[in-house]
């Protein structure tokens, strides 16, 4: 990864906010020419500092969801073991996010589910099933109270 520097912070900053801004005020939020500005992003992206951009969907049953927080610890912490584990993981689409951890698990999973019968099912038919899974322990959100897009 490149050594970012303030400008590039500021650039990060504004896309997080809002991924769809233009270049132009783009460059004005950060004080660069559009030239410079679009050049400066170009580099971010070849570099692989801005993987991606993504669209975030507010579908009508999406509300209607459980988010189940996820601790998963493996048999071993090889590098195998680990990468066995998150090969499988990305296969799985109600898995939203997975976090290596340090402490006492191996993983933080968020999960999405219908409700708890549909994560029962989740948990029965792909977690348990996942490489490697040791123990798994499960905490239901109760609501979100904040959080941050992308």
């Amino acid at each position: 990864m490149p050594n970012l520097d303030d400008t590039d912070l500021r650039i990060l900053r504004a896309l997080r906010q809002d991924g769809r801004i233009t270049n132009a005020a783009l460059a004005e939020a950060v004080g660069l020419s559009q030239s410079a500005c679009l050049r400066r992003l170009r580099l971010l992206e070849r570099s692989g500092v801005i993987r991606g951009y993504t669209a975030i969907i507010d579908e009508p049953d999406a509300r209607e969801t459980v988010t189940v927080i996820v601790q998963i610890t493996l048999e071993r912490q090889t590098e195998e073991h680990l990468s066995r584990f998150e090969v499988a993981t990305r296969r799985l689409p109600e898995v939203c996010e997975c976090y290596l951890m340090t402490g006492m698990s191996d993983y933080l999973l968020r999960v999405e589910a219908r409700d708890a019968a549909d994560y029962e099912r989740i948990h029965k038919e792909q977690l348990s099933r996942l490489p490697g899974v040791a123990r798994i322990q499960s905490s239901f959100a109760i609501r979100r109270v904040m959080g941050r897009a992308g």
